[in-house]
């Protein structure tokens, strides 16, 4: 029974994934990920701990992305430097909360 489960998970990320993803490059990895302002400004109107002045979510499949990273940790996106504010892996997806890096 639990496999069927997790079999339905994987197929609901997916299709997620293919109607609201776009291709993005991740540490110089092409993957499919989701961008999402709204859940980014929906977490900080409850003004969640280390979100509060992110200014990027991005949602992808946990084995697309490289080893998870700490807060305070780095990631390029795109070919931007993001400081890591959250990284929550669910259900094979992670959640990852990112702000502009300062020069």
């Amino acid at each position: 029974m639990a496999g069927a489960f997790f079999d339905m998970v994987a197929d609901d990320r997916e299709i997620f994934l293919a109607t609201f993803g776009k291709e993005h490059r991740v540490e110089g990895k092409q993957i499919v990920a989701i961008f999402d302002e709204h859940a980014l400004r929906e977490r900080q109107g409850g003004s969640e701990l280390g979100v509060a002045e992110s200014s990027l979510m991005i949602f992808a499949k946990v084995e697309d992305l490289p080893k998870q990273r700490v807060p305070g940790s780095n990631l390029n996106v795109d070919g931007v430097e993001y400081i890591v504010d959250d990284w929550t892996p669910e259900d094979g997806m992670a959640r990852i909360a990112l702000s502009a890096a300062t020069v």
